[in-house]
């Protein structure tokens, strides 16, 4: 992983709140459900962006563990929608040389939906050109209890429990670090999403909504992320230290 000393361009690993999506159809007077098929195709843009700018690792949250909470109109349209997504798209992203993996609990999902992401996830097992891992069902608090739950399973006593060992029980053990995590919409929060693997990720806000989201914006998140200097802790090249939170609203244009 880059760091202050050896700062690289391109963020090895990218993590995304794709937001905005209802407010988008209702700009348009259009249902909400209009706004989630929008911010699908959205997301395959902004896959084959990130690749072509050799991004490593593109993790999106697709569906958070609190948004059941939502209506069951619209819960059961977005889990129609995932279907639909994944039947149309699979073939090409396969071919793009896309890794799909899914994170989450899956346990709480109709047997349909699961078969389904666990069915992309194993239809692109070989593909290495760029991981899109999606975050569904999935929370970060989740995430650390989980680890957590393994990780004494596993027999760890209280003294061996240590960062390192906690982060090998995570849902994303096989990836690095997010070092850039972007969220669209013009909220301006983690909203439980990768709360252990974030710790010291760029962040990056835009008032872009989700629909709109493409490779030019994407090249702007990455241009901000470019502009910083990570630090990890330590005082970094500049002598000046941690200040306040490295995070920027870009506004939309």
């Amino acid at each position: 992983m880059a760091d202050a000393r050896t700062p690289d361009p391109i963020p090895r690993h990218i993590a995304i709140v794709m937001d905005g999506n209802g407010r988008w159809a209702r700009k348009r007077f259009m249902p909400r459900g209009v706004g989630h098929k929008a911010g699908v195709d959205a997301l395959v843009k902004v896959v084959q962006a990130a690749a072509d700018r050799g991004v490593g690792f593109l993790t999106v949250f697709a569906f958070s563990s609190e948004n059941w909470k939502r209506p069951e109109e619209e819960v059961s349209g977005l889990m129609g929608l995932l279907l639909v997504a994944l039947s149309k798209h699979l073939t090409r992203l396969k071919a793009d040389g896309v890794r799909i993996r899914i994170v989450g609990d899956l346990d709480s999902v109709s047997e349909k939906v699961r078969n389904a992401l666990l069915d992309a996830q194993a239809n692109t097992v070989d593909n290495s050109r760029l991981t899109l891992t999606v975050a569904f069902n999935y929370g970060g608090r989740w995430d650390i209890v989980q680890a957590c739950q393994k990780a004494v399973a596993a027999g760890l006593s209280p003294a061996q429990l240590t960062e390192e060992a906690l982060s090998r029980h995570m849902a994303m053990a096989y990836a690095p670090d997010p070092d850039l995590f972007i969220r669209t919409g013009g909220e301006v929060r983690l909203s439980n999403f990768l709360l252990w693997q974030s710790a010291y990720a760029e962040l990056v806000f835009t008032d872009c909504l989700w629909p709109d989201f493409d490779a030019t914006e994407l090249d702007r998140a990455i241009a901000a992320f470019a502009r910083r200097e990570r630090r990890f802790g330590d005082v970094g090249s500049s002598g000046e230290g941690e200040g306040a939170i490295g995070a920027d609203l870009i506004p939309k244009e």
